[in-house]
């Protein structure tokens, strides 16, 4: 099936966002003047980026063996957090930071050598930075990253690495991990004070009731981060298109403003032959103006000679 190629579509989405749209239609009258007007169409559909997702992009083209690092780093998490591996876990987990890190300070290296990129204080990192982490909890996403075809960025709005397990309260005796650790030192537990139960107890409704609270409180904040993240890519989109929608506007009126530049010019031309051609009529009229008066003046001096010729001919008859 026809359609861009490969390449082309690497050179649009490795081009600065705020020069995309003119790249990307002159692409698009390029595949038109070359008659495949499908390939145009399906050009003409690609989006414009935004700044951060444009920087993932030129990640993902023009470092792609870091990208596929990563790749793979997210794979080797995920594997440990279905396993529940915490010392593994908590390895790849070291690795993501000096990975991700790394990404970053390649990420200000490709802008800064791309011409008309932003500075780099203006550089959207954090969002950068939100990217790489939420390809490395959603395959979905790292897929995409590894594309290099982002719109705009993305964000993993959870919390944590690792599923936690469902925490056990001990009613009764000693805690069993803690047990063993007294085995394995030699020491035997503590006896408690019959008085000192109740405290205990209640420290632990107390501990109860502080861990559901934060929980709550947790559980509050990742709904308002979501609802926050959601609200932010919409406005991002929001902006996205409004912006494509105003070069595209640009973009027509350029177009028009060119058609009509054209049609002034083949006004002025057709006005100059216009009053070339009145000029030339004018002169006709005065030439036929003429001939008509001439051709009068021949026929009168015709008739003047055929009348002499009549009446010198009656005067030889009458003589005769």
């Amino acid at each position: 099936m026809p359609g861009p190629s490969p390449e082309l579509v690497q050179q649009l989405y490795s081009t600065p966002p705020d020069r995309f749209v003119a790249a990307r239609d002159a692409a698009v009258a390029q595949a038109r003047k070359a008659g495949d007007p499908a390939t145009a169409r399906q050009i003409a559909r690609l989006r414009r980026p935004t700044v951060a997702a444009w920087l993932v992009n030129l990640l993902a083209i023009r470092r792609p063996e870091l990208v596929a690092d990563l790749v793979r780093l997210a794979e080797a998490m995920r594997s440990a957090q279905r396993e529940l591996r915490g010392p593994r876990l908590r390895e790849l987990s070291a690795q993501r930071r000096t990975a991700v890190g790394t990404l970053l300070g390649e990420v200000r290296k490709l802008a800064a050598a791309e011409p008309g990129a932003p500075s780099t204080g203006k550089l959207p990192l954090t969002e950068v930075e939100a990217t790489l982490n939420a390809a490395l909890s959603d395959s979905e996403v790292a897929e995409q990253v590894r594309a290099g075809r982002l719109l705009r960025a993305a964000s993993y709005a959870g919390f944590g690495e690792v599923p936690r397990p469902q925490l056990r309260l001990v009613t009764g005796g000693e805690d069993e991990e803690e047990a063993q650790r007294r085995r394995e030192s030699g020491r035997a537990p503590a006896q408690r004070a019959p008085g000192g139960r109740a405290a205990e107890r209640a420290a632990e409704r107390a501990e109860r009731e502080a861990r559901a609270e934060r929980a709550r409180q947790r559980r509050a904040l990742e709904r308002e981060l979501a609802k926050a993240r959601a609200e932010q890519e919409r406005a991002e989109s929001e902006l996205a298109d409004a912006t494509e929608v105003e070069h595209d506007g640009a973009a027509a009126l350029d177009e028009i403003e060119t058609e009509l530049a054209e049609l002034e010019r083949r006004r002025a031309i057709a006005e100059q032959e216009l009053s070339r051609a009145k000029l030339a009529r004018r002169g006709a009229e005065r030439a036929l103006t003429a001939a008509r008066r001439h051709a009068g003046e021949v026929e009168a001096a015709v008739e003047a000679l055929e009348a002499e010729e009549g009446d010198s001919g009656a005067g030889r008859g009458e003589a005769d």
